[in-house]
C-alpha cells in the first residue's frame, strides 16, 4: 500500500523549511501529501520540490476563502501543482446562518472548479456531527444539501461518537480519500496504533473500498516527523 502524509502533521518545520519537510517525509516512505498551506511559495517552486523528492499530490487544505478572493489565480496555483483535490479544511456551520453560508458556497464552487478539472470536497472534525447552535447536524446538512466530496477524518467522526467504518462505508460514492488518524476519545491526538481509534479495522476497510488514505497525526511527540515516522512504522506492521 501507498500512504500519504497531510502536511499539518509536521507544522514545526514547514513554515521554515517546507523543501527539507517535504524531503524526510518522502524519505520515510510517504508517497503523496496533502498540503496544510504553501508559506508563500510560488506553484512552480512547490512542484519543483515534489518532483526532486518523487512525491504526488493528493490534495490540499485550502479554505473558501482563497477562492472568494481570486478564483483564477487559486485554480492557476492548483493546476501548476497538479492538484485535482481542493479541500476545504472546515468553514461556518455552527448557526444556521453560518452553515447556510458555506453550502451555498460549497454549490457555487463545486461547478466552477469542476469546469476546470479540480474536485470540491470538504474536511470534518468532530463539531459537524453534533447539533450546532441551531440544532442542526452540519454534516447531514451539507450531504443533503450539495453534491460534494467528503475527506472523513475518521479520528474526529470516531470522537463525536460515530462509527467511522459506517461511515465511509454508506458515503463511499463521495468518499475517495480519507485522513487515517488515531488518539483517545476525549481528543487527545496520537500516533497511529498508540490510540483508541480503530485503525487497523479503518485502514482494511478503507482497502476494500478503493480509498486513498492520508495520515494525519498532530501531536508533534517529541517532534512532527518523529510521530509520523511511528505513524509509517504501524502501518509497515499492518502490511504483515
Amino acid at each position: 500500500m501507498e500512504y500519504g502524509l497531510q502536511m499539518y502533521s509536521v507544522r514545526d518545520i514547514t513554515g521554515n523549511d517546507l523543501a527539507g519537510a517535504l524531503k524526510k517525509v518522502a524519505e520515510i516512505g510517504y508517497k503523496f501529501v496533502e498540503f496544510a498551506g504553501f508559506f508563500g511559495h510560488p506553484a512552480e517552486e512547490v512542484k519543483a520540490m515534489l518532483d526532486e523528492y518523487g512525491l504526488k499530490v493528493s490534495g490540499t487544505h485550502s479554505g473558501l476563502g482563497d477562492l472568494d478572493n481570486d478564483f483564477a489565480g487559486t485554480v492557476k496555483y492548483h493546476k501548476t501543482l497538479g492538484n485535482t483535490n481542493y479541500i476545504v479544511p472546515g468553514a461556518p456551520w455552527d448557526t444556521k446562518e453560518g452553515l447556510d453560508s458555506t453550502i451555498e458556497k460549497l454549490n457555487k464552487y463545486q461547478p466552477m472548479l469542476a469546469a476546470e478539472g479540480i474536485t470540491l470536497g470538504y474536511h470534518n472534525h468532530d463539531g459537524e456531527f453534533k447539533p450546532n447552535k441551531d440544532g442542526q447536524i452540519a454534516h447531514a446538512e451539507m450531504e443533503a444539501r450539495t453534491s460534494v466530496d467528503f475527506e472523513i477524518d475518521t479520528y474526529w467522526a470516531f470522537c463525536a461518537g460515530r462509527d467511522p467504518i459506517e461511515t465511509i462505508t454508506r458515503l463511499k460514492d463521495r468518499v475517495h480519500v480519507i485522513h487515517l488518524k488515531d488518539g483517545t476519545r476525549d481528543r487527545k491526538g496520537l500516533a497511529l496504533g498508540e490510540g483508541e481509534a480503530p485503525v487497523a479495522a479503518v485502514r482494511a476497510k478503507a482497502i476494500e473500498l478503493g480509498m486513498r488514505m492520508v495520515v494525519e497525526s498532530e501531536g508533534l511527540d517529541p517532534t512532527g516527523i518523529e510521530e509520523v515516522t511511528r505513524c509509517f512504522k504501524y502501518l509497515m506492521t499492518l502490511e504483515k
